[in-house]
């Protein structure tokens, strides 16, 4: 029988657009108060975040907007997102999402100013009233990403708990310039993701997307001798 927290991990998905609805930024705060529990190494806490609504939200995504159209290719992230050329299995399973999205979305591969509109959306935090922003001392080591899942993953469960969906967004890494102007964001802080945060428009044919999951025997070994 499933427990709360088994219901809120399965029923949790990535949204991809959110309806013109506010959050109290209370409720951001209940949220973030409850996802500080998350187990760090040695309870460090690397995370810092930063909140953006209203006109702070608008003047942050209208600067990454334009930075984008500016030149895509200009834009890199603090660190590596995957292995160049990503390997099997995972590249398999990378060109199967991005296929399952377009789709979705009625967005072909081969549609490069589709793509592009696609990007843009989520430098926009795909129309959520609420963005965040996170970010890590630099100083620290790869191993301060595991605590950054945890923290993560607390956030957007608290988030489903309240109603509320969310999508994790790993490309506001590239954005790091601008947000460092706009949030003035000190360089010694690694900006490690972004999020939307809202209620989602499940109107919209990519937010009920059904992915594939592994079964646990696919990756996992039990060993009992």
């Amino acid at each position: 029988m499933y427990s709360l927290i088994d219901e809120l991990i399965c029923e949790r998905r990535t949204k991809r657009g959110f309806l013109d609805r506010p959050v109290a930024l209370e409720t951001v705060r209940d949220i973030l108060s409850v996802a500080k529990y998350a187990p760090s190494s040695s309870n460090t806490q690397p995370w810092r975040c930063y909140v953006v609504t209203g006109e702070a939200r608008e003047r942050v995504t209208t600067a990454a907007v334009e930075a984008f159209r500016a030149g895509p290719e200009k834009l890199a992230p603090e660190y590596p997102f995957f292995p160049q050329p990503l390997h099997d299995p995972y590249s398999s399973r990378f060109n199967t999402f991005r296929g399952q999205l377009g789709d979705a979305q009625g967005v072909h591969r081969s549609d490069k100013a589709g793509r592009m509109r696609d990007v843009e959306r989520q430098f926009l935090f795909f129309d959520a009233p609420v963005g965040i922003i996170f970010t890590m001392d630099r100083r620290l080591e790869w191993a301060s990403f595991i605590c950054y899942g945890c923290f993560l993953q607390n956030i957007m469960l608290a988030a489903k708990g309240r109603d509320l969906d969310t999508c994790p967004q790993q490309i506001w890494s590239l954005q790091h310039p601008v947000l460092r102007a706009e949030l003035q964001i000190p360089e010694g802080e690694m900006v490690i993701a972004g999020m939307s945060l809202g209620y989602a428009d499940n109107s919209m044919p990519e937010n009920r997307m059904a992915l594939h999951k592994l079964e646990v025997e696919e990756f996992t070994t039990f060993v009992d001798a």
